[in-house]
């Protein structure tokens, strides 16, 4: 399953679902896509949401740094790469994430 998390007001994930599901048809794996919004600071914590966009596979956040951060709330998550800031992860995290899932 794959989960895209956001809130209202925060552009990033937006056109998210349409960039996952071009990187579904590369790798060559058919899966759903859900958005879930996220609507309270106490939903935040209870789903360890550490921002919009949030994409999870099977429950995992695609971030490999995730399990480590617990700065849960409703903000427009930035994502830290080699490349610089980001509002969205880089699509290699997504098809690691996607592989990894699928294997």
């Amino acid at each position: 399953m794959i989960e895209i998390l956001y809130f209202d007001g925060c552009p990033n994930h937006e056109g998210l679902e349409a960039r996952l599901r071009s990187l579904l048809a590369a790798v060559g794996i058919e899966e759903t896509i859900i958005q879930r919004r996220i609507e309270s600071e106490e939903e935040t914590r209870a789903e360890q949401f550490l921002g919009s966009p949030t994409i999870r596979i099977n429950g995992k956040d695609v971030d490999p740094d995730a399990a480590s951060r617990d700065a849960y709330g409703l903000t427009c998550r930035v994502y830290v790469t080699n490349a610089g800031l980001h509002g969205t992860p880089p699509d290699k995290w997504i098809i690691g994430a996607l592989r990894r899932a699928s294997s």
